[in-house]
């Protein structure tokens, strides 16, 4: 039971017949997953429907069912009433968590996010050798801030010396928010999918921040909107339009290379977030498995967002 199945097709229908998750268009069927598979089912489209039986079967197999709001993060989940011990077992290891794990668990997140930047701007023909040695250099916890040390050179060579990243500002700055907002909500439907809570990160630690495990899950994947903003950029385009916003939730479809073949974004996301799972339950930040760095060619996938 490890599926997790995600309805992004507006209008769809689910319903459970003779053991299976039935997805329906118009009374067509359109699939059919056996409901013994299915960890967990995400709503994120609008006019989607389902049956009670539907929602008692998962419940029955200890499933459940994760709703989102217009902006793709998750609003709502239905969770069976007597639990299940996968999810329990996992939610209690994440709250038990020592600061030791954590802290490791921060390390391989930064260490992939550097290799992540260092790939990005490979592919867009920038000198990426310094990122190597820093990567190299992140401690558990990232106490010398490696972090902000590799954003310091990185922005400047992806966007040029001009460049400041500033979360209030138009232009790129604006490109790059409406990017991560996807990736965060890709990562936030994620983790609750896979039995975690939200809230309780390994280093983001707001009190206020309903999704700081997604804030600390999402940092591997944020070169991908800076490669794809470079990309618009280039077009001349400068602002939010529903063409940008179309390119942007493409990006969760793009292939990345996998430790089982290639995989999609989201898969990759899905992966993640199941073996940090793993890694609360197990004590070993080596459990984490997170995407590894694509190739020039493989973020020349981005250009069919263009199209």
């Amino acid at each position: 039971m490890d599926r997790i199945v995600d309805i992004a097709t507006d209008g769809r229908h689910l319903s459970a017949y003779r053991g299976f998750l039935i997805v329906s268009e118009d009374r067509d069927e359109v699939g059919r997953i056996p409901l013994d598979d299915v960890a967990a089912v995400i709503v994120h489209a609008h006019g989607v429907t389902w049956s009670t039986n539907l929602i008692v079967a998962l419940a029955e197999r200890g499933a459940i069912l994760l709703l989102c709001g217009p902006n793709h993060a998750p609003v709502a989940v239905c969770l069976p009433l007597d639990g299940h011990h996968a999810q329990n077992g996992r939610m209690r290891a994440q709250w038990e968590a020592g600061r030791p794990l954590a802290k490791q668990l921060w390390r391989r997140i930064v260490v992939a996010k550097i290799r992540w930047q260092a790939a990005v701007l490979e592919a867009n023909g920038r000198p990426a050798s310094a990122f190597d040695l820093l990567a190299k250099r992140v401690g558990s916890g990232d106490p010398e801030n490696v972090e902000a040390q590799a954003a310091r050179r990185y922005w400047p060579l992806l966007m040029g010396e001009a460049f400041r990243r500033d979360r209030d500002a138009d232009g790129a700055n604006a490109l790059l928010n409406y990017g991560y907002a996807i990736l965060r909500s890709m990562c936030a439907r994620a983790v609750v999918a896979s039995g975690l809570h939200p809230s309780i990160g390994v280093h983001h630690a707001n009190r206020g921040n309903a999704f700081a495990l997604a804030d600390d899950l999402i940092e591997p994947f944020r070169p991908l909107a800076d490669a794809l903003t470079v990309r618009l950029m280039a077009r001349g385009v400068a602002g939010v339009t529903p063409e940008v916003k179309h390119a942007f939730a493409g990006l969760i479809a793009i292939d990345l290379p996998g430790e089982g073949g290639v995989t999609t974004v989201a898969g990759a996301a899905i992966r993640a977030a199941q073996t940090l799972a793993t890694s609360f339950q197990t004590g070993r930040a080596a459990d984490l498995v997170l995407p590894q760095p694509p190739s020039a060619l493989e973020l020349a996938g981005l250009d069919s967002l263009l199209a």
